[in-house]
């Protein structure tokens, strides 16, 4: 059975995380920030830009990893539950009752690293679904198991 407790996601998918993010910022970053600033700076753009999305990338990947840290889930009589952030906090819970399907997705960097996002699909509105991202791919079968078990024995009843 599971820890009723909040776990926390595998330190191995922090880099992962922390990389998505990084990435995310330094697009932006480059050329918004690239720009302007060697516009104003009257400075060559192409090094500015790659300074500024160098910042971001720096920048995105130490939010992520913080990011990462502050994600966590569990399973309890209650059902499954998700939660993330910090300054703002989101926790999500899916009664059993509502699981309609579950999917593990895997990208190839998740298969190299032995992680899966979990995806509980629940009843409701058209694209009503919890994800829960880089699990160790071992608790995200488990726990797909699991619900899949708890959804079947519902189902009967």
């Amino acid at each position: 059975m599971f820890p009723a407790d909040w776990q926390p996601l595998p330190r191995r998918g922090a880099l992962l995380y922390a990389a998505g993010a990084g990435f995310a910022l330094a697009v932006p970053a480059g050329l918004g920030l690239g720009m302007v600033a060697s516009t104003l700076l009257d400075l060559p753009r192409v090094p500015i830009i790659a300074a500024a999305a160098l910042a971001g990338l720096a920048l995105g990947g130490l939010v992520g990893l913080r990011r990462h840290r502050r994600i966590g889930w569990k399973l309890d009589a209650d059902g499954f539950a998700t939660r993330r952030g910090g300054l703002w906090r989101t926790e999500t819970l899916v009664p059993v009752s509502r699981v309609q399907h579950l999917d593990l997705e895997r990208g190839p960097l998740e298969r190299k690293l032995g992680l899966a996002t979990l995806v509980v699909h629940t009843a409701g509105t058209r694209m009503a679904a919890v994800k829960l991202p880089l699990l160790a791919l071992d608790d995200a079968e488990a726990l797909r198991a699991h619900l899949a078990r708890q959804v079947e024995t519902d189902d009967a009843l």
